[in-house]
């Protein structure tokens, strides 16, 4: 019986000692190496691929897409329809995101695509809906839109929701408008486009691409200049 328990009080330690060590070296030691070459190597992307603004200040991440809407009559009105605010470029449509019904103290915005089939009605209202308005929206006089121009992304969202980027199609589309609507000339603001148009990754991985923060970005310092 002694021995019995003899040797059971040494499995016991052996596996206590097991786990205090195992914790030690994946829950403390792992942890504080990946961390730490995370912020020698990969400080920015490590951080969130922070944004800032000209003043310094973070304004959002480049990789989170963000809305460019006019504020709210009534804030605390969910049924008010939202209205984009036509100064800013606009990033793809977000059918696919919900918000938060659990934290009252935050409008958090979810990820998500929205699952519906090519055939769908709804899907298929939705982008009739959001070309109508592409149409009406960046059709200035003198440049009006052809519903033909209108390229895929600025009527569909992305798998995420949260696409931070359009095509450079999109955001050209775009330029009389917001040249328009910030009194600049539209040679000003192609360039703009042209300056934030990224390359295909290593010159053929994925397409060529807009990030509409940081062209935001450049837009409001434009326009403060």
């Amino acid at each position: 019986m002694n021995n019995s328990a003899g040797n059971a009080g040494r499995l016991l330690w052996a596996g206590l000692r097991a786990l205090l060590v195992l914790t030690v070296v994946t829950g403390v030691l792992y942890p504080l190496a990946v961390t730490g070459i995370a912020q020698v190597a990969f400080n920015d992307k490590a951080n969130g691929s922070e944004v800032k603004d000209a003043s310094g200040n973070v304004v959002g991440s480049e990789l989170i897409g963000q809305t460019y809407n006019l504020p709210k009559k009534n804030p605390d009105d969910a049924e008010e329809a939202v209205v984009p605010d036509l100064k800013w470029f606009q990033p793809r449509p977000s059918n696919g995101l919900g918000s938060n019904s659990v934290n009252t103290q935050y409008s958090l915005i979810l990820s998500g695509a929205t699952n519906r089939s090519g055939d769908n009605a709804d899907l298929i209202q939705w982008v009739k809906d959001a070309k109508a308005a592409v149409v009406k929206d960046n059709s200035v006089p003198g440049h009006p839109v052809d519903p033909s121009d209108v390229p895929a992304d600025a009527v569909t969202s992305s798998g995420s929701g949260l696409d931070p980027h359009i095509s450079p199609a999109y955001a050209k589309l775009q330029v009389n408008r917001v040249a328009e609507k910030n009194g600049l000339d539209v040679e000003q603001v192609d360039k703009l486009v042209v300056d934030h148009t990224d390359d295909r990754v290593l010159g053929f991985i994925g397409e060529p691409r807009v990030n509409v923060l940081q062209l935001n970005i450049a837009l409001k310092e434009l326009t403060q200049n």
